[in-house]
């Protein structure tokens, strides 16, 4: 598969997208918003070769040719009205501009992602030069903006500049996990379109057809992916449910049998060894927080947990810790996670919240 159906979940933003070209009325800027690992990108990047690709489009379009379609870059209105029929566009893959596009290497299809934490202002005012000449080929010149809520305030005023006045043959793609995360004067100049989840079960189908996951374990992979297929194979791949095991084990070693106590050195072990892995610190975090979560909400929704393979322990849990006192370990991990954005020290910061945990 090379096209749009490869896709999981997206419907109706593909839908959208491909309703635009048709009508020959694309917007000089759009936002894609949604969480992060469910597609916003790879769209992206496919609607820049689905408007510049010169091969074979598909067969139902057999009478439409894509290639000497005319694109009117227009101004934000609302989402047009959704034919019921099947997608009918879609890039061909395989043609050379296709292809440099695919793997990056296409002059008019700029991709700018964070420079460290940030987008900084040099990278918007290296943009504006580069957007100030016409297309070096493209029919549509189409930028990427990844992350867009990592922009400064000056690299997103410098940005707001360009929207109000947009070059021609330019198409803006913002990409961002909330709508509220990026200025207001700039959503405004540009057409929302929203990514939904992928649903659980549908992750949980693909760990278990493509990467051989056994049906228990797919099933909390699922749960703890937040609806991100590319989380649920991070997850997977970095082992997180035997280091979810030992997290739990270490911080809060009741059983349905006894009771222990682990010690201080054990526990400042555990967060020794969690603040080397600071790749992976926002998914350690989570699990704490899912677990906790687990530990809540046992008692009202148990159908809801995340952690469906310790159901055992979460019921042994949930009857030795007050609601309050779990409130106030999610209040210490929320804590924690804005210390850690602040550029604290991760080594300490994890000891203090271990410890508050064990209290």
């Amino acid at each position: 598969m090379c096209g749009f159906e490869k896709i999981i979940g997206q419907t109706q933003p593909i839908r959208i997208l491909t309703t635009l070209l048709q009508n020959g009325n694309v917007p000089h800027a759009l936002t894609f918003i949604g969480n992060q690992g469910i597609g916003k990108h790879t769209v992206a990047t496919m609607f820049a070769m689905l408007c510049n690709c010169v091969g074979n489009v598909d067969a139902k379009n057999t009478n439409q040719s894509d290639s000497k379609q005319a694109i009117t870059i227009g101004s934000i209105h609302s989402a047009p009205q959704i034919p019921n029929s099947e997608l009918i566009y879609n890039p061909c893959g395989v043609c050379k501009v296709c292809r440099k596009i695919k793997s990056g290497n296409h002059p008019d299809i700029i991709l700018i992602k964070p420079s460290g934490q940030f987008i900084k202002i040099e990278q918007i005012r290296d943009l504006r030069l580069i957007i100030t000449m016409k297309p070096y080929s493209a029919k549509l010149r189409v930028v990427i903006i990844d992350d867009a809520q990592t922009m400064n305030q000056a690299a997103a005023n410098a940005l707001l500049k360009v929207l109000e006045e947009p070059p021609d043959r330019t198409v803006f793609i913002l990409i961002a996990k909330n709508k509220r995360d990026l200025l207001p004067t700039i959503t405004s100049r540009c057409q929302p379109i929203r990514f939904h989840p992928i649903s659980l079960q549908h992750i949980e189908a693909m760990l278990m057809t493509q990467k051989n996951v056994v049906p228990e374990k797919a099933t909390v992979l699922a749960a703890m992916s937040y609806g991100s297929f590319s989380k649920a194979l991070s997850l997977l791949e970095n082992d997180w449910i035997n280091r979810r095991d030992l997290l739990i084990r270490t911080i809060w070693p009741g059983t349905v049998n006894a009771r222990s106590v682990q010690s201080s050195a054990m526990i400042m072990a555990l967060a020794a060894r969690f603040a080397r892995d600071k790749d992976n610190i926002t998914e350690i975090l989570d699990g704490i927080k899912s677990w906790l979560r687990d530990l809540l909400i046992y008692r009202y929704c148990p159908e809801k947990m995340i952690n469906y393979d310790l159901i055992d322990k979460i019921h042994y849990m949930s009857e030795q810790i007050t609601v309050g006192t779990l409130l106030e370990k999610l209040e210490a991990v929320q804590t924690a996670e804005r210390k850690i954005r602040a550029n604290a020290n991760l080594r300490l910061t994890l000891d203090s919240l271990f410890m508050q945990l064990t209290r």
